[in-house]
């Protein structure tokens, strides 16, 4: 009898995303996204998604399913995100997960979306080692982890943003710089031709006394944006380029410096890099230099699973399966705010002694 099969389900924003994953393996995923629906508003509109998510749900799961040649028959159990995200685009994912759990009669597991960031590496780099220091940016969260065991052990977090996030700090640079949103991308791509010591920006919370582990870019997005004010005010043209690639490099510098400082308090010997930030050029080269450097193994997804995806949804409910973890009941529901402290989130109760009844399906609903 082989592993088995986990469909995961993640929509927590503006991606719709389904992912089969079977004994750690990545059988096929697929992702709708509404990003361009939500580019003329400079940002994700809560309502839009979750509408889109609608639209999507059942074509990204058929063309998961088709990916891998498989039906629903075949599902072992299904994986979602049930927090931190926009509450109705959760809403649409839970829902849709819990009929399709219901329907095949199988179990259901709630997960932490950052928890599958971090478990979208193991489907190209194998089990996380244990501890492993993990470095999570995208664009609502900057975080710094000690992990063990991600499904059975807590995790600790030794930092997070006390403001605008990484990926928050690229979209709002990105549109005083007058490029397109998403702005990691754009700002990323437009970095190419510049200079990244052009323009001095400042390292937020790297002084002596700042704490070691914590992120703060607020600051970071004012002092770009008063840099391209006084270029505008002088009736000089802003050379996006330079702006773009000393944006980029304070970042990197910020993140890897912290990462890394971590990784020699804790003596860890292994940086895991995940979220949608994790894609940008300079944050992965400088991760790169500075780990090599310091004899650090560093572990970060490709470029396809660094953003929100199902395949990482259906890691965390694979590992969570062969753990033996309890699954939820049909009344799990969502936690906008959820905290990452254990990577399954709305454990159930043990189930009360009664008759037999099929897993994940509360008593009297069959």
């Amino acid at each position: 009898m082989g592993a088995p099969v986990v469909l995961g389900i993640e929509s927590s924003c503006d991606e719709t995303g389904v992912g089969i994953v079977s004994g750690g393996r990545l059988l096929a995923h697929a992702v709708a996204s509404s990003m361009d629906e939500h580019a003329r508003f400079g940002g994700v509109v809560p309502e839009i998604a979750a509408r889109a998510h609608l639209h999507a749900f059942n074509p990204v799961v058929r063309e998961a399913l088709d990916r891998a040649g498989l039906r629903m028959r075949d599902v072992d159990a299904v994986a979602v995100t049930t927090g931190p995200g926009l509450s109705g685009a959760l809403q649409v994912g839970l829902a849709g997960a819990k009929t399709l759990a219901y329907a095949a009669g199988v179990p259901l597991y709630g997960v932490h979306h950052l928890a599958g960031h971090v478990a979208a590496d193991t489907l190209e780099h194998g089990p996380l080692p244990d501890p492993c220091m993990v470095l999570i940016v995208s664009g609502g969260h900057t975080s710094l982890l000690l992990v063990r065991d991600l499904v059975r052990d807590p995790i600790l977090h030794l930092g997070d943003t006390v403001d605008d996030a990484a990926g928050e700090c690229f979209d709002k640079v990105a549109r005083v710089l007058g490029l397109p949103y998403p702005g990691g991308p754009a700002i990323d791509r437009a970095a190419r031709a510049g200079n990244p010591c052009a323009v001095a920006f400042p390292r937020p919370l790297t002084g002596p006394r700042d704490d070691p582990y914590a992120f703060s870019f607020s600051g970071l997005k004012t002092a770009a944006a008063r840099w391209a004010e006084r270029h505008r005010q002088s009736g000089e043209e802003i050379p996006v380029a330079d702006g773009a690639a000393s944006l980029q490099e304070a970042v990197a510098d910020v993140l890897t410096r912290k990462a890394l400082a971590a990784c020699r308090a804790y003596e860890v010997r292994t940086l895991v890099v995940v979220g949608g930030v994790a894609a940008n050029s300079r944050v992965r080269a400088l991760a790169e230099e500075r780990c090599a450097a310091a004899r650090v193994e560093l572990r970060v997804p490709p470029l396809t699973l660094c953003t929100d995806n199902g395949a990482m949804i259906a890691a965390v409910g694979d590992l969570l399966v062969r753990a033996g973890a309890r699954p939820a009941q049909l009344d799990l529901s969502i936690d906008p705010s959820a905290p990452l402290d254990r990577a399954r989130l709305h454990p159930s109760p043990k189930p009360a002694a009664g008759p037999e009844r099929r897993p994940g399906v509360p008593a009297g609903a069959q």
